[in-house]
């Protein structure tokens, strides 16, 4: 589809059940304060409120919450317009940024049904590790930013009263966005998402949470293997450029990335967000980007009908709704067994898996977590109204609990940095003296 096209982004669904509103069947796994539920640009205080849960630092009470109750989002699906690559960028192998596409890959379909790729090999001894106690927060997207604000301000926004005007409502990572998209269906782990007004944009940027720092600190050994393999399955089938071939034997650096930065619209939210992208279709002849994009996966094989309701319920989720939101339209998935041995590999097309899961009983529904999000976006809007970039709300969900929120002032959750702020705000930066990055 070409790129400029402006339809509705949404799953093609044959069977209406993710369209009506009937109540589903949903076993009762939340609370009962769905009171709290923010709806049609108002809020009403949860009359049973919860408190902002072990996530939330103590500071500033909340005082109003959003319920995540499935049943509440159980409408139409939203207007989501098709996702638009408005530009990209690279992160090498010292994390660098650089405004253009160097470290983008191409998919090289493996030559035999069973590849039997070792995702093992090179460990130990060919492996560079993002150290990922290093917060980047939204730094790379705001040098992004800055490189092309051209691209970004609209016609309107010449007329505005704020330099800093981009023209969007909602700067973020796309993985934030994912983390939204499938709260509903969560029940192991909570967020925190930091949130701050600047020149009109909301800028959102997570936290990590104390139960995620722990899990973090304290990984087994087995665990930081298995995270390897998804990198070394990609090596197996990405290639440099669309002529060579993958180079198995090279070194697998994780602090490499490319990155897509789509805009969009869900519904009246104008989203800019970025995520990183792990190929294309080295076919000259494929889409524009989004379209020829691909999304390599891991997982274990399947061998048994609760294996693959499993399969179905919680990893297709996460699957999806990565995608869903850039407009990837495939994804590429190894199999592999106990030992780290890729024996199958499949591809699922983005539009077709609302059909592999309708079978499944009490599954997710890709209406439920797209309206959840919606409406998340809408109650941050009302809330964080102060355009200043020293004032942050922070929200916070823990499984079981409504979202609420604390206010922090000058505080250690201040995630928008001096040199952009002051790039920002600066009346000479108006226009942007960066090239435009190539094209892909």
């Amino acid at each position: 589809m070409d790129q400029r096209h402006q339809s509705h982004h949404r799953p093609q669904h044959t069977n209406s059940n993710h369209h009506d509103n009937h109540q589903s069947t949903f076993k009762r796994d939340m609370d009962d304060s769905g009171r709290g539920h923010f709806q049609h640009k108002r809020f009403r205080p949860g009359q049973n409120h919860h408190p902002a849960g072990p996530s939330t630092p103590p500071s500033s009470p909340p005082t109003q919450s959003l319920s995540v109750q499935r049943q509440l989002y159980e409408r139409d699906f939203p207007l989501y317009k098709q996702p638009v690559e408005v530009g990209h960028f690279s992160l090498d192998s010292e994390r660098r940024f650089f405004n253009d596409a160097r470290q983008l890959r191409y998919y090289v379909e493996p030559e035999k049904s069973c590849p039997n790729f070792d995702l093992r090999d090179g460990y130990r001894g060919r492996f560079v590790k993002r150290d990922d106690r290093v917060k980047e927060k939204l730094d790379h997207i705001l040098r992004w930013i800055l490189a092309n604000r051209s691209k970004l301000q609209l016609k309107d926004t010449a007329a505005s009263s704020s330099p800093c005007a981009l023209g969007v409502d909602i700067v973020t990572w796309r993985g934030h966005l994912t983390k939204l998209l499938t709260t509903p269906y969560e029940t192991r782990e909570g967020w925190l998402l930091a949130v701050t007004r600047m020149g009109g944009t909301l800028y959102i940027s997570e936290v990590e949470t104390e139960a995620a720092r722990r899990d973090r600190e304290n990984r087994t050994e087995r665990h930081e293997e298995m995270m390897y393999w998804g990198y070394k399955f990609e090596q197996y089938t990405c290639a440099d450029d669309a002529q060579s071939l993958p180079d198995p034997g090279g070194v697998v650096n994780t602090n490499e990335a490319f990155c897509t930065v789509v805009q969009t619209r869900l519904a009246e939210h104008r989203l800019l967000f970025s995520g990183e992208v792990d190929c294309r279709d080295k076919d000259p002849k494929a889409p524009s980007p989004p379209a020829n994009y691909i999304e390599m996966k891991t997982s274990l094989e399947i061998s048994t009908p609760k294996q693959r309701s499993n399969f179905h319920r919680f990893k297709l989720l996460k699957w999806w709704a990565q995608s869903f939101l850039p407009g990837v339209p495939r994804i590429v998935a190894g199999f592999r067994d106990h030992d780290g041995v890729v024996v199958s590999v499949e591809t699922y097309h983005i539009s077709k898996i609302s059909q592999l899961i309708k079978n499944e009983t009490n599954c997710w529904k890709p209406t439920v977590c797209m309206n959840f999000c919606c409406e998340f976006l809408s109650f941050v809007k009302s809330v964080v109204t102060e355009d200043n970039p020293r004032v942050v709300h922070l929200f916070s969900w823990d499984p079981h609990r409504d979202v609420t929120y604390s206010i922090h002032r000058d505080s250690q959750y201040s995630f928008l940095p001096d040199w952009y702020v002051k790039e920002m705000t600066s009346s000479t930066s108006r226009e942007t003296h960066h090239q435009h990055p190539p094209q892909i």
